[in-house]
């Protein structure tokens, strides 16, 4: 009979591989993630805490509070008792359920995570729903997945690459080994931050827009012809040559371009 692997503890509390729970034990990262960030009497807020190894960095620079959302309460009693620091709030919480309201008594907030891998999308939405309360921040994510965020053609590139390059700018930071963590997980991760677009054009019926991105990359190497002719959408709309294209030459312009065209079909199919 085999046995069943147990998952690693740390501090004697079992880890939770639902949670995603990779530790940070790489001191030089965590300096890596703060640095050339807007620390000084800034209002941060951190998803995930841990064991709280990246926390007890923030809360050696000089912010004026740390908020943090933990959705496993063992670790954030471990982390709220080891930090006795009046600028520490912890919030017993999944982030992902966390509303605006819950941010308001700052006008602006810097975001720190080592994101749990597999819900680096949900909270990358999250952010850009919060808005200009969210300007800045960085986080330690999967590789692979930085790379698609900062792609701008080719393999790797599409929806994920235009949509968060659309209303924030990334910087890739430091490529991060699997030995900077308890337990270590099986991929490379990458420290990569970002600043919030200032004045980002609104696109019409930007919802739709974004669902006619996706049916556009439904196959990332067919022409746009293939892609949309599993579709109902008309494709004498487009000129022979862009439809000829591959998705991933096309860049951003080149897709409100053909929103324009194709918005009113696409609109009253529904």
């Amino acid at each position: 009979m085999k046995t069943r692997k147990k998952y690693p503890s740390s501090e004697g509390i079992p880890l939770q591989k639902k949670y995603g729970q990779f530790f940070l034990r790489d001191s030089s990262v965590t300096n890596a993630i703060l640095e050339g960030l807007p620390l000084k009497d800034a209002s941060v807020f951190e998803i995930g805490c841990g064991d709280g190894f990246l926390t007890k960095a923030i809360l050696s620079h000089p912010v004026a509070q740390l908020h943090v959302f933990e959705i496993d309460p063992a670790w954030a009693g471990t982390v709220a008792q080891s930090c006795k620091d009046s600028r520490l709030t912890m919030h017993v919480t999944d982030f992902l359920q966390v509303t605006q309201d819950q941010l308001v008594q700052s006008t602006s907030w810097v975001v720190l995570s080592n994101l749990p891998y597999h819900l680096t999308f949900p909270i990358l939405h999250k952010i850009k729903e919060f808005g200009d309360l969210v300007p800045a921040g960085a986080f330690m994510m999967q590789e692979e997945v930085a790379q698609k965020i900062v792609k701008l053609r080719g393999k790797g590139y599409g929806y994920v690459s235009l949509f968060f390059q659309y209303y924030f700018d990334w910087k890739l930071l430091s490529k991060v080994q699997p030995t900077s963590f308890f337990p270590e997980p099986k991929v490379f991760s990458r420290l990569i931050s970002f600043v919030r677009k200032k004045n980002v054009i609104p696109i019409p019926e930007e919802k739709e827009f974004w669902r006619f991105i996706r049916l556009c990359f439904a196959h990332p190497r067919r022409t746009l012809r293939n892609n949309l002719s599993q579709t109902h959408l008309d494709t004498n709309l487009f000129k022979s040559e862009v439809l000829d294209l591959r998705s991933q030459q096309m860049s951003m312009k080149d897709f409100l371009n053909l929103w324009d065209i194709v918005r009113p079909e696409f609109m009253r199919q529904g």
